[in-house]
């Protein structure tokens, strides 16, 4: 495959455009009413924060996509219903929608991309010289793949940056392992995105200061899974196929391994794999004492890591170790942040334990000058710590 030079102006086009709506649309997101407000309990940021990212998103892809010109009716049908979700996540950012009415919208965006272009997983890949064909099974394991991550994109943006440097992962992982063959309109497609989401993440990460902040919002966290979901299934089921399905997986590792755990984790409690928690990896690690981008960059490599490893294994030890290989490390995260949360637990339990023996020796919590000169200069968690320490208990 040729370089065409009408990529990198559509990319070009996409991210000037991104930026410049961002500028348009911060004044006006709070008369539309489409601002994040805190509440300090899972929504912790310091001040009111307008949700206008994929919108802005939204807008610069439309025009590189245009400038590009080049999709067949495949990519024109998920651009059209992918704009239909973003008008929902509107919604849902404004009124709050039962999440039978998300899920509606989501089924009529897949339903109609299948009807109209006929593309849907018919094929997990070829394993031992035999391909694994789905057959009518394939039309609701799309469903069931498309709604698992665009919902996993949506549930994991839960700090700054992390939903934007993710879908720049996946995109970077995409055109590293694709080979290159057929078409390029798809492998166009996933560049256009990616160029799309710089200005917001800029934005995000607060590098035009606190006036310039904004989120995603819902309409874009499921925005962004969505096109990623479709560019995969796109690009693995095509003939000549351009990325295996074997590494498909990979590309969104995190997202995957993260939702799949929350949800285990909710489900194994007797609650709706729904409900809204601190389950999620980047609040285990915040609590475990991170800072939030010091979580963000631990994550960001993670996610990139994944990709490559998968590669290797799928080209050195075939696809049968590629999925092993998946789901072993499925396994050992999910280890991993469940003992992040009994530790979490823990520290709970010894900060009610703490307050409670204030309470008991009437030493009033808002004398901080009181409790210092009792347990020490750094307050009773750690004189408790250090107890617990010096007599070799368990903190």
């Amino acid at each position: 495959m040729t370089f065409d030079p009408r990529i990198f102006d559509a990319c070009a086009l996409a991210t000037s455009v991104s930026a410049v709506s961002l500028l348009f649309l911060l004044p006006l997101s709070r008369q539309l009413g489409l601002v994040d407000y805190p509440d300090q309990v899972r929504k912790r940021h310091a001040f009111n924060t307008p949700l206008v990212g994929g919108l802005a998103i939204a807008v610069g892809m439309l025009a590189g996509w245009w400038y590009a010109g080049t999709f067949s009716k495949f990519e024109d049908a998920v651009v059209c219903t992918a704009l239909m979700l973003v008008v929902v996540g509107v919604a849902d950012d404004l009124f709050n929608l039962r999440v039978s009415v998300r899920v509606i919208a989501q089924l009529a965006a897949i339903a109609t991309v299948v009807i109209s272009s006929g593309v849907y997983i018919h094929s997990l890949g070829n394993l031992h010289g035999h391909e694994l064909t789905l057959g009518w099974l394939g039309i609701p394991f799309t469903v069931v793949a498309v709604i698992g991550l665009l919902n996993a994109f949506n549930l994991i943006d839960g700090i700054d940056g992390l939903a934007g440097c993710l879908t720049l992962v996946a995109a970077a992982s995409i055109e590293f392992l694709s080979n290159r063959s057929g078409s390029t309109a798809q492998l166009a497609s996933v560049a256009v995105i990616a160029a799309a989401v710089l200005p917001y993440l800029a934005a995000n990460l607060g590098m035009f200061g606190p006036r310039g902040k904004v989120f995603l919002g819902d309409a874009g966290s499921v925005m962004l899974g969505y096109l990623l979901a479709w560019s995969l299934i796109g690009l693995s089921q095509s003939t000549p196929r351009q990325i295996s399905p074997g590494l498909v997986l990979w590309c969104v590792a995190l997202p995957i391994f993260d939702t799949l755990t929350v949800m285990f984790r909710r489900m194994h409690r007797g609650e709706s794999p729904f409900t809204a928690d601190r389950g999620h990896i980047h609040h285990l690690l915040m609590d475990a004492g991170l800072k939030p981008r010091d979580a963000l960059l631990c994550l960001v490599a993670f996610a990139a890591v994944l990709p490559m490893l998968g590669y290797v294994i799928h080209q050195t030890a075939g696809a049968m170790a590629n999925a092993l290989a998946f789901a072993t490390l499925l396994v050992m995260y999910a280890v991993f942040t469940a003992r992040l949360g009994r530790q979490r637990e823990k520290r709970q339990l010894l900060s009610q334990t703490v307050s409670e023996m204030l309470i008991s020796m009437q030493l009033p919590a808002h004398n901080p000058e009181r409790i210092r000169r009792r347990f020490g200069q750094r307050g009773p968690l750690d004189a408790k710590a250090r107890i617990q320490r010096e007599t070799d208990l368990p903190t």
